[in-house]
């Protein structure tokens, strides 16, 4: 949950840089998160508006997240874009977000890892 939350609270961050673990965690509650909206909301009848507003609440997070992601591995956010193209772009985009950290630090700062 301290993942969750610090990323939450870096909503706007899109500079530095973004362990795994920080990455991961915070995408394993999303999915958590949404796919319990989905059951309520399957299961009462109600249209997709709470998993949407949910959806369109980490939306910024999400991004952030990502594009500090990218950083950590040495990229820049830009890389983000790639997931546009369809199946091999969001296969690359995984690799990338799978991929260890530099061990050192890169042009968008320390390395995480490092400062824990």
């Amino acid at each position: 949950m301290e993942w969750y939350l610090k990323v939450l609270k870096e909503y706007v961050g899109f500079s530095g840089r973004a362990r795994r673990k920080e990455y991961w965690m915070f995408i394993l509650f999303n999915a958590f998160v949404s796919l319990i909206l989905s059951v309520v909301e399957h299961y009462t009848g109600l249209p997709a508006i709470l998993s949407g507003l949910y959806s369109l609440a980490v939306l910024l997070p999400s991004l952030a997240v990502t594009f500090r992601r990218l950083h950590d591995t040495g990229r820049s956010g830009g890389w983000i874009f790639i997931a546009l193209i369809p199946i091999i772009g969001a296969i690359v985009l995984l690799i990338f977000t799978v991929m260890d950290s530099q061990p050192h630090d890169n042009q968008y700062g320390p390395n995480p890892k490092a400062t824990v």
